[in-house]
């Protein structure tokens, strides 16, 4: 009796250990075939990895043409199971990376995601990469979801199965098993000649790399007067053109589609050199405008730009003139930005019509000049 109650507890400690091993196992057997997955027939298979040089805690989340996949931490990776033909990608929630290829059946496919700067609002970048790549990164890489399908397509091996233990007291009895039916004959066919594998066909990353945000800008230049001679004041006089103390500050809110809406104060001062009043009068005018740009993505650090801004003129004169006065402002602007991340360097070409003061007495204070400064993105 001693003897088979200790036969059944060496029993059951083997196969509580067995279960122990086999369930320890698992998620490690998860992830292989996860690595080693490949597409169901007539389907292709996408691998999405995340690998940033500068590792960010961030998660970003992953969309499969219309499917929410996960959210993407460094080092790992999910899945998706898509149809041959456009596969559409999407990275990111307000700030975001999208690709596009189109998908051939039974090839697998590997995106490399990378983020590059932020924490609530992470920018990423995001490209298709070689199997040899890919492949050498899922090794590093975590898996933490994807199409269930996906992962049925690769055989699992054999699980070794732990027979229940026997009582000493009953030994079983185990019919041989039958002997396997003769193999059917098999008629050799000609080898099918290798057709290789189609191209993906990739578009340029519909990244909309013009991100959303607020930016500040401060630039200072060389403005110029485009009227010289003028009656000021019913006074004939003269201006030295050449502005001096010009300098300009705008704020502005930009889209993710590449537009920009902000407010600018912009301001510059110019000598009256002959007057009849007196020679020494100056003219300081602050115009303070509403403008609307465009940024077109050249690459991921340089956008040029194009704008148009509608505002108020107000000129004010001391010295020999005293007095101000007020009037309608409209302007062009072109130019580009070098984005570095936040910090940009901003050059601008200005056209400036503006006329202040009463009908039949306005004087044209308007120009155009060549600015450069310093932008902050937020």
């Amino acid at each position: 009796m001693n003897q088979l109650c200790a036969s059944r507890s060496m029993s059951g400690a083997l196969l509580l250990t067995a279960l122990c091993c086999l369930v320890s196992a698992l998620p490690a057997r998860a992830q292989e075939d996860a690595r080693r997955a490949t597409p169901p027939p007539g389907k292709a298979l996408v691998f999405v990895y995340r690998n940033d040089r500068v590792p960010l805690a961030a998660q970003v989340p992953v969309v499969v043409n219309t499917d929410l996949l996960g959210e993407l931490a460094n080092g790992t990776f999910v899945t998706a199971t898509v149809s041959p033909g456009n596969t559409y990608l999407r990275i990111g929630d307000r700030v975001l990376s999208t690709l596009y290829f189109v998908a051939a059946a039974n090839q697998r496919y590997f995106v490399r995601v990378e983020a590059t700067y932020g924490l609530s609002l992470v920018r990423t970048e995001v490209q298709l990469v070689s199997e040899t790549e890919g492949r050498s990164s899922l090794e590093q890489s975590r898996f933490v979801g994807g199409a269930p399908s996906a992962l049925g397509a690769v055989p699992r091996p054999p699980q070794p199965s732990i027979a229940p233990a026997q009582s000493p007291a009953k030994p079983s009895i185990v019919a041989a098993p039958p002997p396997p039916p003769p193999p059917a004959p098999s008629v050799a066919s000609a080898p099918a000649k290798a057709q290789p594998a189609p191209e993906p066909v990739v578009s340029a990353p519909m990244e909309r790399g013009r991100e959303s945000g607020f930016a500040l800008i401060a630039s200072v230049g060389s403005f110029k007067m485009a009227t010289g001679d003028q009656v000021v004041a019913g006074l004939p006089s003269t201006f030295d053109t050449s502005s001096k103390s010009v300098f300009g500050i705008e704020a502005e809110w930009r889209f993710g589609s590449g537009f920009a809406v902000g407010g600018e104060i912009f301001s510059y001062k110019n000598d009256l050199v002959s007057t009849a009043a007196n020679p020494n009068a100056e003219q300081a005018v602050l115009a303070v405008m509403v403008n609307g740009k465009y940024y077109f993505r050249a690459t991921s650090w340089l956008y040029p730009f194009v704008g148009v801004g509608v505002g108020l003129a107000s000129a004010s004169y001391s010295g020999g003139l005293s007095g101000d006065a007020d009037g309608l402002a409209y302007q062009g602007l072109a130019g580009m930005e070098f984005r570095f991340k936040p910090v940009g360097i901003y050059v601008q070409y200005k056209n400036l019509s503006a006329k202040t003061g009463d009908t039949g007495n306005e004087v044209k204070v308007g120009g155009s000049g060549v600015f450069a400064g310093v932008s902050i993105s937020f």
